[in-house]
């Protein structure tokens, strides 16, 4: 029997779990140590690391990542903040194309001005897993991680419009800026329609499963659908899964029961836990592959080049970024209309730009050859550089996101917790008033009208009660729970309790401790 695979699987596994919990010791995110770590084991000898096929990752890894990431982004804030994700995922993502193709010139100077185009484009966008993975970890504002994800949401659709207009015209020898612009619009528009028409089929589909296990499957298979509907049409794969993605979150509320919603959201957690873990393992790996490929004379050339790539595109968000959120309040309308920018904030967006697969994926597709059979233009050169890039800027940025963010000091939001008492003040007196309707029908006991008045009684006495530390409260609360669930233990323990009873009420405490924020917690 052939296990290879099996055995494969398992290491890939252990690796995973062992660097993730190595991550939580340190400080150093868990992204930097997968590609350490894949980088390790492209160096082993003997280990043959296979050439990452570009679309594994256009299929495979990029469509989950959008669509859960669009499921969970607020589309309130994303709103509010269009202007300025619009600024760094379409304005930002052209002018970074068009400097590092200037620069690329000056390093290559027989470079055509397409392929250079191509390198820019390649590397111009800021990855959705990497900005998502590192950031999600560190106490950053809300509005500014709705910024950095609206961004990486849709700058692959620009990068990718510009990406395959430049490689058109490298192998053609035709290009037209007209054409392209025409193009990134027409490709937009039906691929966000595309993904709103698979995400209704799904919503539609949910209402009638009524089974939890298929409705989450339901959900893992809306990004693949679209993606593959949009891919057929030669439209915007992206913003099909983006648009998708936030159009079921807004209809999973009422599309499917409570218990599917919390076990959609776990499959999902896990799911996009294992294919960051995969994307950051491949990378690593590639890129010792990529270097056992390079006569050792040209490394020092590459790694130069590399660097000098790397730079070009951070300084350019540096100065984009507050030159952008500046102009705007030159006009005194603007000024009075709108608060000061905070500078803390811009200060981390411009800083917060690292690289990841999507990168790395265009530059491996490129073509082997242009239209005439000659090779394509430093083809090689490109791929390299792209990684050093990718691999500099997770190293570079990430390692020193967490010590900017301390520096900053950031003043803990309290408009969430607001909201959240409004919000959870509202429910409770509906329900209140749910139950006084209620308590005429003939099947209802008043016992148990009235332990449930007691119980939204103290629901709205906590909820209204401002004072205190919401903090305080809530370890409080789940120590509590811990202390129940300990006891609850002790009597299946002592044969005093089924485990079927334990896990019946073991469950019921878990629920509350997510919802008094508790997580993982034990």
């Amino acid at each position: 029997m052939h296990f290879q695979p099996v055995v494969f699987a398992v290491v890939i596994a252990v690796l995973v779990v062992s660097l993730t919990a190595l991550a939580r010791r340190l400080p150093v995110p868990t992204p930097i140590l997968q590609v350490v770590a894949g980088f390790a084991v492209g160096l082993i000898p003997g280990v043959t690391i296979p050439q990452l096929d570009p679309n594994l990752v256009f299929f495979v890894f990029l469509p989950p990542i959008l669509w859960s990431a669009a499921m969970f982004t607020s589309v309130r804030e994303f709103k509010r903040n269009l202007d300025k994700i619009g600024t760094l995922a379409i304005g930002l993502v052209v002018v970074t194309t068009a400097i590092v193709a200037v620069v690329a010139r000056k390093l290559f100077p027989d470079i055509p001005w397409p392929v250079a185009v191509a390198l820019g484009a390649i590397v111009s966008p800021p990855d959705a897993v990497a900005a998502t993975a590192i950031v999600s970890r560190l106490r950053v504002p809300p509005r500014v991680i709705t910024v950095l994800e609206g961004e990486s949401l849709v700058n692959d659709a620009s990068a990718l419009v510009l990406y395959r207009t430049a490689v058109a015209a490298a192998v053609t020898g035709f290009f037209s800026w007209g054409e392209s612009i025409v193009r990134f619009f027409i490709d937009a528009g039906i691929g966000s329609l595309v993904g709103l028409l698979v995400a209704w089929l799904i919503v539609r589909a949910l209402r009638l499963t009524k089974d939890p296990l298929a409705e989450a499957l339901l959900t893992l298979a809306g990004p693949y659908v679209a993606w593959s509907a949009a891919e057929s049409l030669h439209v915007s794969a992206v913003l099909a899964c983006v648009a998708g993605g936030v159009y079921l979150q807004q209809g999973l509320s009422t599309a499917v029961g409570p218990a599917s919603r919390l076990q959609s959201r776990t499959v999902w957690e896990l799911v996009v836990f294992l294919v960051n873990a995969l994307i950051f393992l491949l990378l690593g790996a590639q890129f010792g592959g990529l270097l056992k490929l390079v006569p050792h004379d040209q490394l020092g050339t590459v790694f130069r080049d590399g660097v000098i790539i790397t730079l070009v595109a951070i300084v350019v968000r540096l100065i984009w970024v507050p030159v952008v959120t500046a102009l705007p309040r030159l006009s005194a309308n603007v000024r009075r209309r709108t608060p000061r920018p905070n500078w803390k904030s811009v200060t981390l967006v411009s800083w917060t730009s690292m690289r990841g697969v999507v990168s790395l994926a265009t530059a491996l597709a490129l073509p082997l050859v242009i239209a005439n059979g000659d090779p394509f233009p430093h083809r090689t050169e490109i791929i390299l550089i792209t990684m050093c890039v990718i691999v500099l800027t997770l190293l570079v940025q990430g390692l020193s996101l967490s010590t900017i963010v301390r520096a900053l000091h950031f003043v803990p939001e309290e408009t969430h917790h607001a909201e959240e008492r409004l919000a959870r003040r509202e429910a409770t007196r509906r329900g209140a008033e749910a139950l006084e309707d209620l308590s005429h029908e003939p099947w209802v006991d008043p016992r148990d009208v009235e332990a449930l008045r007691n119980e939204l009684r103290e629901r709205l006495r906590t909820n209204e009660q401002e004072g205190g530390s919401f903090e305080g409260r809530r370890r409080l609360r789940l120590a509590m729970i811990g202390a129940e669930r300990k006891m609850l233990i002790r009597l299946r323990d002592e044969d005093a309790i089924s485990d079927e009873v334990l896990r019946s009420l073991e469950q019921e405490l878990d629920l509350e401790s997510v919802r008094a924020g508790g997580g993982n917690a034990a």
